[in-house]
């Protein structure tokens, strides 16, 4: 910690509960010239808890975890984590945090110790602890065996768990975790969750993690929906599912506009087209299905019919798919100075 940086205060909820929230943010903006990355969001995380951003590439996710890790200043707004502020105290929230980036930032000419020796010199880890730390979090992530092996030799897979350990040497409070699993197979992918749910339970740690893979969010204890900058609903998975309380039924017609135009004329559906299908929601889905055929006038080749998913949910929300929203926004986040210089 620097000698001129004030001491943390512990974070201060509306009811005046001290010390609840692992990381308290209010208004938090970043804009880029005339491009708005961020457009204000407000949310608490609690200690303990596992919180997850849900959207598409370019909502603002990345950009709000680099203001969280003091990697990035905020245009406007104010955030706390772990009691400490991330702009006047950004020495202490970054002794409290580890992070796992998108993109590795490990060695490949260094082996797998030598990574992690050299993050505890960073860090200030004592000395005498290093050891037996280094040992304990490459046996949580099940590289106990790699330790002397050059991370260039490393797949994919075992490079994420790596970087993971290397968060959780100095034993933080945080662990940012932002699109841990971009790249990787689905099969690796549980894996790295498997890890990660035992990492969590065994060090007691707060998890924030970014991600557009509905079934990663399913992990979470509560999820915020960004899309376009903006928080648009935040819950538990379960909460926002039930939230929509419809099935989502898929169609293949003969003429998909002229069955969005029978679906609203004849049973005053709002229907649209998502990811080539005719998609909507509907009560009792399965019941509604004999009507269609009966009804709709229009020849049905397929149908599905599904209980409401995290998709659903963004869908509801944003009104596309989170896929919709990925091709959508593509041009925008290549625009994004912030993503220029990553890639930088």
């Amino acid at each position: 910690m620097s000698r001129t940086e004030p001491q943390g205060q512990a974070v201060v909820d509306a009811s005046g509960t001290a010390g609840q929230h692992s990381i308290a943010v209010e208004g938090l903006a970043k804009s880029y010239g005339d491009l708005v990355a961020v457009k204000g969001v407000t949310f608490n995380v609690d200690a303990g808890e596992t919180f997850g951003f849900l959207g598409p590439n370019g909502a603002g996710k990345s950009t709000t975890i680099s203001m969280l890790c003091t990697l990035v200043d905020p245009t406007s707004g104010r955030a706390t984590v772990a009691g400490f502020d991330v702009v006047t105290q950004r020495s202490s929230v970054r002794q409290h945090i580890g992070l796992v980036f998108q993109d590795t930032t490990l060695d490949d000419y260094l082996t797998a110790a030598e990574n992690l020796k050299f993050h505890a010199e960073l860090y200030g880890v004592p000395r005498a602890s290093v050891a037996r730390r280094l040992a304990d979090v490459m046996e949580m992530v099940g590289l106990a065996d790699r330790a002397d092996s050059l991370v260039r030799t490393f797949s994919g897979g075992m490079k994420r768990r790596l970087e993971i350990a290397r968060g959780l040497l100095h034993s933080p409070r945080v662990l940012f975790l932002d699109e841990p699993t971009v790249g990787l197979d689905p099969q690796t992918r549980s894996n790295i969750w498997e890890y990660v749910t035992e990492l969590k339970r065994r060090e007691g740690i707060t998890l924030f993690l970014t991600t557009h893979y509905m079934d990663e969010a399913e992990y979470c204890d509560r999820i915020a929906i960004m899309d376009h900058g903006s928080i648009v609903a935040i819950d538990t998975p379960e909460a926002l599912k039930a939230s929509i309380g419809e099935d989502r039924v898929e169609l293949h017609t003969a003429d998909d506009t002229a069955a969005i135009a029978a679906l609203a004329d004849r049973f005053g559906i709002d229907a649209s087209v998502s990811e080539g299908a005719v998609a909507f929601h509907v009560a009792a889905g399965e019941q509604f299905v004999p009507r269609l055929f009966a009804e709709l006038g229009v020849g049905i080749t397929s149908i599905r019919v599904a209980r409401p998913t995290l998709d659903d949910v963004f869908m509801t929300y944003t009104g596309r798919t989170i896929r919709d929203a990925e091709a959508s926004s593509g041009d925008r986040l290549r625009s994004s100075p912030f993503m220029r210089a990553r890639r930088g």
